[in-house]
């Protein structure tokens, strides 16, 4: 559009009052044109399928489970500060989520030292869709699991239940080393306080998740959507994957009964029913939205549903090694040895009857 001159005002008063209706013209084109923007496509492997390549992340402040300071899916700025503050309160000086600086001398000597962690996570709540998320769980609508009575009753008597120190068979499979410390592997493959990072690998026949924590590697067949006998039971399942549009579906079963989900706001144990679909679907350049679904009628009163987002992170992924120096198992059951060798106090005589 050519703009009048100062020598033009018959014409600059003409353009003047048809300004406004070009601008809103503009406006709508505009708007129009966003809101049929063409929605994120995914890069392609070398065969084709929707690239899901490289180092990830779901580090997060979300709970797996609805926390009651919330009152719905979606956090107000005040509930998430409330929701920073009480964790760091009940973290401790476990809470340092910045680098160290190699500059700095060495530390004093203090008779009662500090927690020596390191926590690298993201102290904030998770976002979807720049929406502060709550509770991985969106079905059911209050966030929680919906755990059958049995299975109510079943997880009150085990947190009564006295811990048994026979054996090594008898701990924790996280305190043997055999699961990972808060369930990132899966699955599903929660959010963590460290070690939260995986590296997808891609090939025609299968996908790969190789978690940091444990090092463990997920093993995803896409060339059989047939599962292993039911005798089979690794701890990360049988899984198998396919292709819906750009979204990579991995449905798990056989996982193992003795294995268990551990995880910020509550876990879930696995049964021989426990069936886990998974969906990745790449979102953006720098995000994946990760779905999840579990069934299992002998836990659950029906299936539920998560939405997690994950992230790019920076690399390398370096190798876990849990066991590397780790004397806690020998020390406990050595411990229990003890205890149970120490002379026994003596019986406290009953009181004469009146």
């Amino acid at each position: 559009m050519k703009i009048p001159t100062s020598d033009s005002s018959p014409r600059l008063a003409v353009w003047l009052a048809g300004l406004p209706s070009v601008i809103i013209a503009a406006g709508v084109l505009l708007a129009a044109g966003a809101s049929h923007a063409a929605p994120y496509k995914a890069p392609r492997t070398a065969y084709g399928a929707p690239d899901l390549q490289g180092l990830w992340t779901n580090t997060a402040l979300t709970f797996l489970q609805r926390p009651p300071i919330f009152k719905g899916l979606i956090a107000t700025d005040k509930e998430e500060a409330m929701m920073v503050s009480m964790f760091k309160k009940m973290a401790g000086d476990i809470i340092s989520p910045d680098p160290v600086d190699p500059k700095l001398p060495a530390p004093p000597v203090v008779k009662d030292a500090p927690q020596s962690d390191y926590i690298e996570m993201e102290l904030r709540l998770a976002r979807i869709n720049g929406q502060p998320r709550t509770s991985w769980i969106v079905e059911p609508a209050d966030g929680k699991l919906p755990f059958t009575e049995a299975e109510k009753k079943m997880r009150a008597a085990a947190a009564k239940a006295p811990e048994v120190f026979d054996n090594p068979e008898d701990r924790d499979t996280q305190e043997r080393c055999l699961t990972a410390i808060g369930s990132p592997e899966g699955p599903p493959m929660m959010n963590t306080g460290f070690n939260g990072n995986y590296q997808i690998l891609q090939t025609r026949d299968y996908v790969t998740i190789e978690v940091e924590m444990n090092h463990d590697v997920r093993i995803i067949r896409m060339d059989d959507r047939s599962h292993q006998p039911a005798a089979i039971q690794p701890w990360l399942g049988d899984s198998v994957g396919w292709w819906d549009g750009d979204t990579l579906v991995v449905e798990t079963t056989n996982l193992n009964p003795k294995g268990h989900v551990y995880s910020l706001g509550g876990g879930f144990r696995y049964s021989p029913q426990t069936r886990i679909t998974e969906r990745f679907t790449r979102t953006a350049k720098d995000q994946i939205l990760y779905e999840f679904s579990v069934e299992d009628p002998e836990v659950f009163t029906k299936a539920w549903r998560a939405e997690m987002p994950m992230r790019t992170a920076k690399g390398p992924i370096y190798e876990y090694a849990c066991h590397e120096g780790n004397y806690s198992l020998p020390n406990i059951l050595a411990g229990a040895r003890v205890e149970e060798q120490a002379p026994k106090p003596p019986a406290t005589p009953a009181a004469p009857a009146k």
